[in-house]
């Protein structure tokens, strides 16, 4: 879907979600769809419909950055989702691109998880392709996938794939639809900086035409930059877990992503980390000890 379709659609989703006492407009008649008509988001703005209606068609391309803000206030959208409106609104102008170079962890941040020994860690790219893992990464969240496929760009696991497709992973998560919307809401939000990138565009393809749930999601245009929060689990080796997690960024243009896991001290979550980890070091969970886990 072009940039400008995008733009027409999270428009719509984002209007048909507000109803009218939400934003203190008058309702009156019968409306045949729900949320605000289109008359209604313009004069909150303080554009003419004419010009609205334009935007979502996706015939106005050279809206002002004073526009978009007037429209995401009477959308009463979020810090991200304003940002994730202009980069649609105004996106920036597209390079002829050259064959892609297969994206590869840093050596720094590479040698930096693996010292983290008991700290799950996860590099992700900007796609959610895992580019590296610790360990105890692996262990956590794929441990049923080879160790070394980020290795191999072919073969590298993509999280938000796995999330979908994947009946082990799906079972990982004990609050999935929560854990799918976040996922959902942050591809969306790369989606919204990257128009031109072949290889996302192909991942929402697949994903859209294998999963359903994908499909329905990613209709819904969750936008959302997931840099914190809590993961709820049920480990296979070690039972329910609660893990606290904090994504950290890089100050360059990689769009590489460090995704830690970390539980609080004293937690049976703590206890289940230190379980894993010994696994991770030995192969197995000592006999007698996955019972204290679960």
């Amino acid at each position: 879907m072009g940039i400008h379709s995008e733009l027409g659609e999270f428009l719509r989703v984002r209007r048909a979600a507000l109803q009218p006492e939400d934003v203190g407009v008058l309702n009156y008649g019968i409306r045949r769809v729900p949320g605000l008509r289109r008359e209604e988001l313009a004069m909150l703005a303080g554009v003419s419909t004419t010009y609205y209606t334009r935007l979502e068609q996706g015939l106005s391309t050279n809206a002002s950055e004073a526009v978009i803000e007037a429209i995401a206030r009477a959308l009463n959208l979020s810090k991200d989702e304003r940002v994730h409106l202009l980069n649609l609104a105004r996106p920036g102008k597209t390079k002829r691109r050259t064959p892609a170079k297969p994206d590869k962890v840093r050596p720094g941040t590479l040698r930096l998880i693996q010292s983290m020994s008991g700290t799950p860690a996860v590099v992700l790219g900007r796609r959610s392709e895992v580019l590296a893992w610790n360990a105890l990464g692996h262990r956590l969240v794929a441990g049923h996938l080879d160790f070394a496929a980020p290795e191999t760009p072919s073969a590298r696991p993509n999280m938000t794939r796995l999330l979908f497709l994947d009946d082990h992973t799906r079972e990982l998560y004990t609050r999935w639809p929560e854990e799918a919307r976040r996922a959902v809401a942050s591809l969306r939000l790369v989606a919204g900086k990257s128009a031109d990138d072949k290889e996302l565009a192909s991942l929402v393809g697949e994903l859209t035409l294998k999963s359903p749930d994908f499909a329905k999601l990613w209709a819904q245009h969750p936008v959302e930059n997931c840099m914190t929060g809590v993961k709820y689990l049920h480990h296979p080796e070690v039972g329910y877990l609660e893990l606290n997690f904090e994504v950290l960024t890089p100050p360059d243009e990689s769009g590489h992503r460090v995704l830690l896991y970390a539980a609080d001290l004293g937690s049976a979550a703590a206890g289940a980390l230190q379980l894993l980890q010994v696994s991770s070091d030995s192969g197995k969970v000592p006999r007698g000890l996955a019972e204290i886990g679960s």
